[in-house]
């Protein structure tokens, strides 16, 4: 692979998820399952999801969640669609009329596992401008199962047009 790019460590298409912890909670399961990250990453994961929602609000809402880098073991990109929208919280402190943290209807879940950002910045740059174009969010949703899903990202994100 070549330097900078990210590698997709786990795609699970149509996840059932009651809310959004319950989503990355699922999601952190099968990555220590794995071993791609540490005890304890569930429980960061959740906790900075908490402090700092990571929900987008861009045209297909879409939430980019993760924890420290000291919980990763093997750096990479998580993915998963939903099978129903999830709420997640706005990024950047974004509150409905009653104080409250929005909450976005979430399909899809971009979940960068990083050890060095900077090593990884222009894949994370391209990760971005994919998820605010509808119609490459689209090709994801619109996976068949976890081994579609994974190769429309990695095609996305190494910038093929067609994935």
């Amino acid at each position: 692979m070549p330097e900078g790019e990210i590698d997709i460590v786990l795609a699970l298409s149509g996840l059932r998820a009651a809310d959004a912890e319950d989503a990355l909670r699922t999601l952190a399961a099968h990555l220590l399952d794995e071993g791609s990250v540490a005890e304890g990453f569930s429980a960061a994961l959740l906790e900075r999801e908490r402090s700092y929602p990571t929900g987008l609000p861009t045209p297909l809402p879409t939430a980019i969640p993760h924890a420290d880098p000291e919980f990763v073991h093997r750096p990479g990109l998580a993915i998963a669609t939903l099978a129903e929208p999830v709420g997640f919280g706005e990024m950047g402190g974004g509150t409905d009329e009653d104080g409250q943290v929005r909450r976005l209807p979430v399909r899809l879940i971009a979940m960068p596992l990083l050890t060095d950002a900077r090593a990884h910045l222009r894949a994370l740059q391209h990760l971005m401008a994919v998820l605010r174009d509808e119609a490459q969010v689209t090709r994801l949703l619109d996976a068949a199962d976890d081994t579609d899903l994974a190769g429309r990202a990695s095609r996305l994100l190494a910038g093929e047009e067609d994935a």
